[in-house]
């Protein structure tokens, strides 16, 4: 429990100091006028106010990646309580910020349209089929995990078609969220079911503060304890960073920040906005890893009447019910089931405006909306009806996810790299090339050796991720001299 205490305030001096340095490298000025208020069209572009922004950004982010990749990834050991850190406040909320500010510094521009200017056309047309397909994976993944939480809460029609009704109810949702302006269901609903998830993992925290458990300390050793209790088979570097992402950095945040930034009345609100919410999301996930470090460790899973193979999603119910309650129980498990529902429909909103912004299709008629949205759902069910009809569908959906996302982070770091690079000078690039180098080892390291990707041997691991790692920082300094000439 000493490192969890550790890890926690390095979260919170992490927003306090660091958080502050990286405002000041970036510059924002609050005598510019923002799109939420040069561009507003009452459905994308609207003005609300900071904390509102906040809590819808904290909510877009969160999904269930800061809970089930922590649950997931606390299986590795106290290394996940390292990454969550060191990724949150180095990588993580760095990321958020510069695609949140770039964003609004472009008018409102959608994370394809920063890598064109910062990267090239090229570069802008992989990522925009990338961006896309990567939200439609994020809308199907997001429909089955709260699903599952909800069938377990409550049966609709039998007990074999239950799960496919709830299925049914969130994609109808999804397809009204994401047509209606922002402020009229999203402003107003979605504070609320940040507050639940805020609940839950502050309530969680106290328990963890009174049960105290004998939860394994960084100082014991940061090696896989996966095989201990089945895991195994999955070294720590790749897969660890692939499978906490984010509660640590997440590409998919780069598609969600300019949602935010087009509801910004300051730039001076970035850092709470952008780097707040995201260090947030870091202590949740922080929090969970803790929960789960005792639930896998210290006979957490007998103690809440489960065993050590239990789902993520059984997992939370779990141990919300144990440790919190009815009331408790409920309240915290429906934050867990508004995240990935809330974030699922946000996703299909970045398609659309990503969509639209290549088009250049003004998206205030109704008629225009529906245009790019039905084809982007039309996708999205034939998706869902995979992960129906292939058992193993939704496994093999969530990895494919899983590398997109943090493959997508790199793109957005090296942007901003180049972003730096241009209008700061001297050595402040380095706050994103450094993470964008490292996450590019992480991705192309795990394409290589996963099964997924070429299945590579895994004694090659060392010499990729450190290969990949000089190779992309040469690459970049390369380029670099050859922009100044």
């Amino acid at each position: 429990m000493y490192s969890f205490l550790i890890c926690l305030l390095a979260l919170i001096l992490g927003y306090l100091f660091y958080g502050k340095f990286v405002e000041k490298v970036f510059g924002p000025d609050s005598a510019r006028v923002t799109p939420a208020v040069s561009k507003a069209d009452g459905v994308d572009f609207v003005p609300m106010p900071t904390w509102k922004v906040y809590m819808i950004q904290f909510l877009n982010i969160a999904g269930t990646g800061p809970i089930f990749g922590a649950i997931m990834g606390a299986k590795f050991g106290p290394s996940s309580f390292l990454w969550i850190v060191f990724g949150c406040i180095f990588a993580g909320a760095v990321h958020d910020y510069f695609t949140g500010m770039l964003s609004i510094r472009h008018g409102g521009a959608g994370i394809p349209e920063i890598v064109r200017q910062y990267l090239g056309k090229g570069t802008h047309a992989v990522l925009l089929v990338f961006s896309i397909v990567l939200l439609l994976l994020v809308g199907t993944v997001f429909v089955f995990s709260p699903a599952i939480i909800l069938d377990d809460m409550a049966k609709i029609g039998t007990a074999d078609n239950s799960i496919m009704i709830w299925v049914g109810i969130i994609f109808v949702y999804y397809i009204i969220a994401t047509l209606l302006p922002i402020d009229k269901l999203i402003g107003r609903f979605y504070p609320i079911f940040a507050f639940a998830l805020i609940f839950m993992a502050l309530a969680l925290c106290a328990c963890l503060f009174v049960k105290w458990p004998a939860i394994p300390e960084l100082w014991e050793g940061l090696g896989n304890r996966g095989p201990s209790i089945g895991l195994s088979g999955q070294p720590i570097f790749p897969c660890l960073f692939i499978t906490i992402a984010c509660g640590a950095i997440s590409g998919f945040h780069a598609t969600q920040s300019p949602l935010m930034a087009r509801c910004v009345k300051n730039e001076k609100l970035g850092r709470p906005v952008f780097y707040g919410a995201m260090i947030t999301e870091g202590v949740v996930a922080l929090i969970w890893a803790a929960v789960s470090s005792y639930f896998f460790f210290d006979g957490g899973a007998a103690a809440v009447g489960s065993d050590l193979s239990a789902s993520a999603p059984a997992v939370v119910t779990k141990v919300s019910r144990s440790w919190l309650g009815v009331i408790g129980g409920i309240l915290a498990v429906l934050g867990v089931v508004a995240a990935p529902i809330t974030s699922g429909d946000t996703a299909f909103r970045s398609a659309r405006l990503i969509v639209a912004e290549f088009l250049h299709l003004e998206q205030k008629k109704h008629a225009n909306r529906l245009v790019i949205a039905l084809p982007l759902f039309a996708v999205a069910a034939l998706l869902l009806w995979y992960n129906i009809a292939d058992e193993n569908g939704f496994n093999t959906i969530w990895r494919y996810f899983g590398w997109a996302n943090q493959t997508l982070a790199c793109f957005a770091l090296w942007a901003a790299t180049v972003w730096l690079t241009i209008n700061r000078g001297r050595l402040y690039y380095l706050i994103t090339m450094l993470p964008a180098a490292f996450m590019t080892s992480v991705t192309i390291t795990y394409i290589c050796v996963d099964k997924i990707g070429f299945h590579l041997p895994q004694s090659w691991i060392p010499y990729l991720g450190v290969g990949v790692f000089a190779v992309s920082v040469v690459l970049y300094y390369i380029l670099r001299s050859r922009r100044r000439s």
